[in-house]
């Protein structure tokens, strides 16, 4: 780098500064990008203007805010101003790159879906082993929209509950039902924690949640971790007597580049104790749009996404995933 005060600015110099902030802010690779429009370079022999460095300096700034970055303070130049020395650029940048998968907040919680994440029905018969298997897949509209709605903040949320009543075994559940709290992916940017709106994600975290035998929490895996086959993120394990190892589990799959798929089974072993039986009762369902399963009262596992922000300067470059839910 030529970069120093009193030095001609070259274009060269520039250019390293505009390559490696696009990586953040613009298409990037795998988890780097945010899809923002690209910041152009300087042909070799040309003159690096005011222009310039206004839009790496104010694109610089948006980032520094987006990724919860402490930059040095700077003005951005103007055009007809002598251009002086903008300091430690290549330091911010770098630690905006490290801290890419950050976001100083959230976007509105999203719980728009189709098909049914309830079931109404009633579920088991006498002593006998049943399952509820919930799935639910969130489709982005490409690729990289999936990547930079990951990259910039972006996070997906289930959560568990049941309250109906009429059977010797419903208060059990809809006690087990409540253990969970909610289980959020993200994507694991930068293969660390990402701070999203003042709470650390960890790739899948499990938030409000108590009690039970928590077997699984993949606190390693987010997005960028899956591959096409199911990997279980979450298991939970009842040990409430008499009835116990009834469980309520989840798994991840990147069943495509654009389709995350998570499917939830809910899990009651045969009992054979006298006066216990296994069938639970249905009851109301949730209908969308929701956020929270509410005064619903049937077994119900719900899937949510908060996109990332528009608050600090992005514009909403990921879209609009789809939600879709169904249960058997």
């Amino acid at each position: 780098m030529t970069y120093s005060s009193g030095g001609l600015i070259q274009a060269a110099d520039y250019n390293t500064f505009q390559t490696n902030l696009n990586a953040i802010w613009s298409t990037g690779t795998t988890d780097s990008g945010w899809g923002q429009s690209s910041i152009s370079a300087v042909s070799a022999s040309g003159v690096v203007t005011a222009t310039n460095w206004a839009t790496l300096v104010n694109n610089l700034s948006t980032t520094g805010s987006q990724t919860v970055t402490t930059l040095t303070a700077r003005t951005a130049p103007v055009t007809g101003n002598i251009v002086a020395i903008l300091t430690n650029v290549t330091t911010d940048i770098t630690n905006c790159t490290t801290n890419r998968g950050n976001a100083t907040s959230s976007g509105t919680e999203y719980g728009v879906f189709s098909g049914t994440t309830s079931k109404t029905g009633t579920t088991g018969s006498g002593q006998t082993a049943w399952t509820i298997v919930f799935t639910h897949t969130v489709t982005f509209p490409s690729a990289d929209q999936a990547r930079y709605f990951w990259n910039a903040g972006g996070r997906v949320r289930l959560q568990y509950g049941k309250s109906s009543t009429g059977t010797d075994i419903d208060g059990d559940w809809n006690t087990f039902a409540g253990y969970p709290g909610s289980i959020n992916l993200t994507g694991r940017v930068n293969g660390t924690t990402q701070s999203i709106a003042g709470v650390s994600y960890t790739g899948t975290t499990r938030l409000s949640g108590a009690g039970g035998t928590q077997t699984t929490l993949a606190t390693t895996t987010g997005w960028y971790n899956l591959t096409g086959s199911p990997t279980t993120i979450f298991l939970l394990t009842n040990t409430n007597a008499p009835y116990t190892n009834e469980t309520i589990g989840t798994t991840a799959t990147a069943t495509s580049s654009t389709v995350l798929t998570l499917v939830t089974t809910w899990t009651q072993p045969a009992v054979s104790g006298a006066g216990t039986t296994c069938n639970i009762s249905g009851g109301t369902g949730v209908t969308s749009p929701a956020t929270s399963i509410g005064a619903a009262t049937a077994p119900t596992t719900l899937c949510t996404y908060f996109p990332p922000s528009t608050a600090q300067g992005l514009s909403n470059t990921w879209g609009t995933p789809t939600i879709a839910a169904s249960v058997a």
